[in-house]
C-alpha cells in the first residue's frame, strides 16, 4: 500500500491507485445491481422510472437482468481481487480488533458533546465493525445470486429448497445491502469524518487532520526523532570521556589515569617556573647533587 506524507502539500496518501480502483468498481457496480435488482421487480413503469432520460431500458425485466448479470461480474471479480490482494499482502488494518464495539459507541457520543475521542489508528473502530458487516453481506449476496444464477442459466431443475433458501437469503440481505449503503454515507458526512472525504477521490486526505485524529497512523510513518546524548548514554553507549579513556588506557578506568587536563599542566609548569626563581631550593639542589 502506498502510504507516504507530503509535508510540503499538507497531505498523506491514505490509498493507492489499486485501492482506488477496487473501492469504486465495488461501490459502482453495487450500486448498479441495486438498481437493477429493484427494476426487476414491476416498479420502473409504475413510478414513471422509465421515462428518466436514459432509464428507459428500466422497464424491461430481460434487459435489467442483463444489467444486473453484467455488472455482478465485476462485483465478484473485484471483491475477489480485494481478498486475494490485501490477504497475500498480509494486510490487517481494517478487521475488527479486541474492544471495537466499545470504542466506537464512546465514540458516536463524543458526535453528541459527551467525552473526548481517542486517538485513532489509520481507521475508526466503526469502519472496522462495519466492514466486517459488509463483508459478511456481500458475501451471502454473492452465493446466494450464485445459486440463482446457475438455476437460470443451467438447472433449471435445481433443488426446490435450495433455490427457495438462495432467494430468500438474496432478497433479505439485498435490503441489509441497501441500508448498509445508506449508513456509509451518512456517517461519511457526518462532520468529524468529511475530511475523509477526499480520501475517497486522491486517496490522499490532509496532513493536519491526520495528525489531529489519526495519531497512531501517523507515528507509524513519520521518521523518529533524533535522540538525545542522555538517552544514548542511558542505552549502554560510551560517553565521549569513557571513549578517550579507553583509547588512551585500555581496561583502566578515569580514576586509574593521571590528570591530563589543562588545569594540571597549568599547575605543573608554574611549580617549575617558581623552582627556578627560589634561590634557596637551587642551592639545596646543588648541594644534593654535588654529594
Amino acid at each position: 500500500m502506498s502510504e507516504s506524507i507530503l509535508e510540503d502539500k499538507n497531505r498523506v496518501v491514505r490509498h493507492g491507485r489499486i485501492e482506488l480502483v477496487e473501492h469504486w468498481a465495488i461501490a459502482l457496480s453495487g450500486l448498479l445491481l441495486l438498481l437493477s435488482g429493484l427494476f426487476e421487480l414491476p416498479m420502473a413503469a409504475r413510478y414513471r422510472i422509465t421515462a428518466i432520460p436514459g432509464f428507459s431500458w428500466s422497464g424491461d425485466f430481460i434487459t435489467s437482468l442483463s444489467v444486473h448479470y453484467a455488472a455482478s461480474v465485476v462485483f465478484i471479480a473485484a471483491s475477489l481481487f480485494h481478498l486475494m490482494y490485501h490477504g497475500l499482502a498480509g494486510e490487517r488494518e481494517l478487521l475488527p480488533q479486541k474492544g471495537d464495539l466499545k470504542t466506537s459507541i464512546a465514540v458516536i457520543k463524543t458526535f453528541f458533546g459527551k467525552g473526548k475521542e481517542p486517538p485513532f489508528d489509520k481507521y475508526l473502530p466503526e469502519q472496522r465493525l462495519a466492514y466486517l458487516g459488509m463483508a459478511v453481506i456481500i458475501a451471502v449476496l454473492i452465493l446466494s445470486g450464485l445459486v440463482k444464477t446457475a438455476k437460470n442459466l443451467f438447472a433449471p431443475d435445481m433443488n426446490y429448497a435450495l433455490v427457495l433458501w438462495a432467494t430468500w437469503l438474496h432478497n433479505i440481505f439485498f435490503v441489509l445491502f441497501i441500508f448498509a449503503f445508506i449508513a456509509h454515507i451518512g456517517a461519511i458526512l457526518l462532520k468529524p469524518n468529511r475530511p475523509m472525504i477526499r480520501g475517497i477521490f486522491t486517496g490522499a486526505v490532509r496532513l493536519d487532520y491526520a495528525r489531529h485524529r489519526h495519531p497512531l497512523w501517523l507515528a507509524k510513518m513519520e521518521p523518529q526523532q533524533d535522540r538525545l546524548p542522555t538517552e544514548i548514554q542511558t542505552d549502554g553507549a560510551p560517553t565521549e570521556e569513557q571513549a578517550t579513556v579507553e583509547a588512551a588506557a585500555p581496561g583502566m578506568d578515569s580514576s586509574q589515569i593521571p590528570e591530563t587536563d589543562d588545569k594540571a599542566g597549568t599547575s605543573k609548569e608554574t611549580e617549575q617556573q617558581t623552582t627556578q626563581n627560589d634561590p634557596v631550593s637551587n642551592s639545596t639542589t646543588e648541594d644534593s647533587q654535588v654529594g
